[in-house]
């Protein structure tokens, strides 16, 4: 289970749930977390998991996502490099790519979801820390 935050030196800059969007300026659900650290600091993985995508996807740009068993899924997204290929086994605390800006994103941060069975939840719910 997620259980520690993706980034270790970060600021939150964007909440889970309705959001003005700061592209289209409309009330838009964001599923995820941002959390805004300088371009090329880590993001590790927070869970031990199987990473199961890798590569661009729409909004999100570059993106990396791990499957944790139980019908539960981290994605990471915005990236600026992926150092994990698809199907590479990952520890919890592990460097599995570098902070970027990629996709439609307003600077250097993660985005960062838990999906539970396919829903996805409040990240912050998930950071025991």
């Amino acid at each position: 289970t997620p259980t520690i935050r993706p980034v270790l030196k970060g600021w939150l800059s964007s909440k889970f749930g309705y959001r003005t969007s700061p592209f289209t300026k409309r009330r838009e659900f964001h599923r995820g977390i941002d959390i805004a650290s300088n371009q090329g600091n880590s993001i590790i993985a927070t869970a031990d998991g199987v990473v199961s995508f890798t590569g661009k996807k729409g909004l999100l740009g570059k993106l990396i996502e791990i499957d944790h068993g139980y019908g539960l899924v981290t994605r990471y997204g915005h990236t600026s490099k992926i150092l994990k290929k698809r199907g590479a086994s990952v520890k919890r605390g592990e460097t599995i790519a570098l902070i970027g800006n990629s996709g439609r994103s307003t600077g250097p941060h993660v985005h960062y979801e838990v999906i539970l069975n396919g829903i996805p939840v409040n990240p912050k719910k998930y950071i025991l820390e």
